[in-house]
């Protein structure tokens, strides 16, 4: 191949991956985080038990761009700050126009019925989505978010604490998972990138 070629071929390659429909991420300039495995491996298909008692999937529940998080309603700190950042961001980001959905998905199932879980969700936000359901069920959805959880339920049968992960999950209709939150950022931060990724849909 000559070098003119191979300078064409270059260029067609670059033009490829940034033009609109081609192989480049839209959502490059949004994104604060890196996924080990890639963004594809996030995400999935669940079947849980919402507030009113109805088994639904991912397909009725994240019908919107979604903030996804999983806890447990007995949690003593960690979880409360978390769901409630991520209420007061869905509120910022209903300011600006923007409809996101904040789901809760507990991985206490022993605990946390749909009424616990629905009470807990309405509590922290109106739109909040509660969602538990059996351990497997909880299971299933937690492994396919990629997130941990272990009960201490061995030491105190009534008010053991779970360890687990404190991701918040961005989930995009049509796209499926777009980005993660560490727990260190505010509820503007979160708004901010939200809006980043909603804005390009």
């Amino acid at each position: 191949m000559s070098a003119g070629v191979a300078v064409l071929a270059l260029l067609g390659g670059v033009w490829y991956v940034t033009s609109p429909g081609g192989g480049g991420d839209v959502f490059a300039e949004c994104r604060g985080g890196q996924i080990a495995g890639g963004s594809a491996s996030i995400g999935g298909p669940f079947e849980l038990v919402n507030g009113e008692g109805e088994t639904v999937t991912d397909a009725d529940v994240l019908t919107e761009p979604s903030l996804v998080y999983f806890g447990y309603t007995f949690c003593p700190d960690v979880c409360p700050l978390d769901t409630a950042r991520n209420a007061e961001a869905v509120d910022l980001l209903a300011e600006a126009g923007h409809e996101v959905t904040p789901v809760f998905i507990s991985i206490d199932p022993k605990r946390d019925t749909p009424e616990v879980v629905g009470s807990y969700a309405a509590n922290m936000h109106e739109d909040m989505v509660g969602l538990t359901g059996s351990a497997e069920q909880v299971k299933a959805a937690s492994q396919a978010y990629r997130t941990f959880y272990q009960a201490h339920d061995d030491e105190d049968p009534e008010y053991y604490l779970v360890d687990h992960s404190t991701f918040t999950y961005l989930m995009l209709p049509d796209h499926g998972f777009a980005d993660y939150f560490r727990r260190d950022l505010t509820a503007e931060q979160v708004a901010e990138r939200t809006a980043c990724f909603v804005d390009k849909l």
